[in-house]
């Protein structure tokens, strides 16, 4: 049956840049590869297991996942990247059948309204910076909403403080900060001033389609790689990784981000050029062409 790959990561080795996991720095080109094909092998001894299983519930016979995994490389299997070529060009070195696509962004009715207490909010002063951490710091969020009001008030900019699963709360009081649950980022951050997150891939990619200058906090797994990425582009301050943040640090951050020469502009032209991008629509013209009758490329062998 014909099947296609969907990833929200550059998975594949590269000599352009070191694996998005696990690697501080890059490595030149030769060892950039090299530690790409070893991070492969680690991912394959993780879902080893889960492969095994999964062959044995259809019925399949025994086949290691790093041996899956060449037979669909040599088999050319299509893999289509979720993300933009803004933030990482398609490296010229990978094999025929990856292809990034661009993001897969949510369907938000234009005319769909902010809740009117975050609407007062917004229109009471000038544009805050947004504070989110989605679901990293589980269980510090009291600690960590403290700490970025106390960055947003010495950076003397009011602040949006987004709870997400990390609970970010605050008792601190004042009409200059707002907390707020669950909004679509394509209404609320291009209202804002600068956004703080977690380096995640997909706030990353709204951050940037907004226009807007981020300040990176990567807790892990690839939140390091995509933090260095739009840094890289200078759309955002130097990362302050989680574990080294403090109300000092991430207060200079957000001043430089919010006042800082470039930031907005660098930030503005990569969403200029996002927007010609449509990753939903060449998902769905790939998955035309494997219905209507897929080129053997498409097909890895069951067994």
């Amino acid at each position: 049956m014909p099947s296609l790959g969907a990833y929200l990561q550059p998975v594949a080795p590269t000599g352009d840049f070191p694996p998005v996991v696990g690697a501080a720095r890059p490595l030149g080109r030769w060892g950039n590869r090299t530690a790409g094909r070893l991070a492969l092998h680690v991912v394959d001894r993780i879902h080893a297991g889960a492969v095994q299983d999964l062959r044995t519930e259809l019925g399949l016979p025994a086949l290691s996942a790093r041996a899956e995994r060449r037979r669909a490389e040599r088999a050319g299997w299509p893999v289509l990247h979720g993300f933009s070529t803004v933030l990482v060009p398609r490296p010229a070195d990978w094999r025929t059948g990856l292809d990034v696509v661009g993001n897969w962004w949510p369907h938000v009715p234009p005319d769909d309204p902010l809740p009117t207490v975050v609407e007062d909010f917004l229109q009471a002063g000038p544009p805050p910076v947004l504070v989110g951490f989605g679901s990293m710091a589980a269980g510090d969020g009291e600690r960590l909403g403290e700490l970025a009001v106390q960055a947003l008030r010495s950076a003397g900019v009011r602040g949006i403080l987004q709870s997400g699963s990390a609970g970010l709360a605050t008792d601190a009081g004042g009409d200059d900060v707002l907390t707020v649950g669950d909004l679509p980022h394509a209404t609320l951050l291009p209202r804002t001033a600068a956004v703080v997150h977690h380096g995640g891939a997909g706030t990353t990619a709204a951050t940037l389609r907004a226009g807007v200058p981020a300040v990176p906090v990567p807790v892990m797994a690839d939140q390091p790689f995509w933090a260095g990425r739009v840094a890289g582009l200078g759309a955002a301050t130097a990362p302050v990784p989680y574990a080294e943040l403090t109300a000092g640090r991430l207060a200079e951050a957000i001043r430089a981000a919010v006042t800082g020469p470039g930031y907005r502009e660098q930030a503005e032209r990569a969403a200029a050029r996002m927007a010609a991008e449509d990753g939903a629509a060449r998902v769905v013209e790939r998955i035309g062409e494997a219905a209507a009758g897929a080129p053997h490329s498409w097909l890895v062998p069951a067994s």
